[in-house]
């Protein structure tokens, strides 16, 4: 099987030659083939040079197009600044000082640079690499954009002092992620990741009232689109799981700090999980035997459908031994 026919089996409820493998790669990447995380985030050709190669090189069976949380924001009109070796960093959130929607301008994903640049990403992979591996566009999901929109306090303050101003911005940022996803999708990405990670922060009670109604708006258009979806929050989100499992998801990161077991009795046994290794005290500083022995341990708790994948993106320090280790090939048993 290709790595893009063994993903897709896996999401169709079939059974592949081996279990795929999707570890978030980024400022890893950049640095591997001797490049930096600024420029990896800046150009969408250093970031597909990168995870071509990492892919061919670690047997990673889908190509990404994660880099930051901020394209949107961009798009938005944000500053962005790029460090050379460091997340980057939005200067001044649009709506932090002067929370008035009407202002906000509506961004052309065809014409904001950012936004622009990741689909870029996205049809630079299918012209270079086809139908061979799966390709996953991005987008930020309602939560998290509306937070990098408000600053995080303000959006926090925002769900519980103004919920009509939280919704009515939430609706907005759906409304660009949907927008956002279309010509991704045209340009030959076959899922498309969601970033909520902030409403980990949440309590199930705001997350089901407020954030999960955005979200499931925003799954619900990815699936018209007829492309897969895969959502990834970050954390600690047992107390999201019954609101999740109402999504109808393809795909779901699973971090390491939720039992796989939980998470396969709320959501069900269709959903694909993915995860859940420890990047740091596994991946990172653990040795090739044992995080080959926790990724085993993982798919025995989680059951299929299972995909290969540490809780979060890997980290930079790792050595590629190490992600050799996690993406070594598993044969369903």
């Amino acid at each position: 099987m290709t790595p893009r026919e063994r993903y897709l089996a896996v999401l169709h409820g079939g059974r592949p030659d081996l279990l795929p493998r999707l570890p978030i790669l980024m400022q890893f990447a950049a640095e591997h083939i001797g490049s930096y995380y600024g420029a990896f985030a800046s150009d969408h050709r250093v970031l597909v040079e990168a995870n071509l190669r990492c892919a061919e090189e670690f047997g990673l069976d889908q190509l990404n197009t994660m880099s930051d949380p901020y394209r949107e924001t961009a798009g938005f009109g944000a500053p962005i600044e790029f460090p050379r070796d460091s997340v980057p960093i939005c200067l001044q959130p649009p709506l932090e000082a002067d929370p008035d929607l009407a202002k906000l301008p509506r961004p052309d994903p065809l014409q904001a640079p950012r936004m622009r640049d990741r689909i870029e990403a996205v049809r630079a992979y299918r012209a270079r690499a086809g139908d061979r591996f799966s390709i996953m566009g991005w987008v930020e999901g309602p939560a998290a954009e509306a937070a990098d929109l408000r600053g995080v306090s303000n959006f926090f303050v925002d769900l519980l002092d103004d919920p009509a101003y939280a919704d009515a911005l939430m609706a907005r940022c759906v409304e660009t992620a949907i927008e956002f996803a279309r010509p991704q999708v045209a340009a030959g990405a076959d899922t498309i990741g969601i970033g909520d990670a902030v409403a980990s922060q949440v309590s199930g009670k705001v997350y089901e009232s407020l954030i999960l109604p955005h979200e499931r708006r925003l799954v619900a258009a990815l699936h018209e689109m007829r492309v897969h979806v895969r959502l990834h929050i970050c954390g600690n989100i047992r107390h999201l799981l019954p609101g999740i499992a109402t999504l109808g998801l393809d795909l779901i990161d699973i971090d390491h700090m939720v039992s796989l077991a939980e998470a396969r009795r709320v959501l069900g046994p269709r959903i694909v999980l993915a995860g859940n290794v420890d990047p740091v005290s596994c991946v990172m500083r653990g040795s090739p035997e044992s995080i080959a022995a926790a990724v085993r341990r993982c798919h025995a708790e989680a059951g299929d459908p299972f995909m290969v994948n540490a809780g979060c993106e890997i980290p930079a320090p790792t050595p590629p031994a190490n992600l050799s280790a996690l993406c070594r090939p598993i044969v369903p048993a």
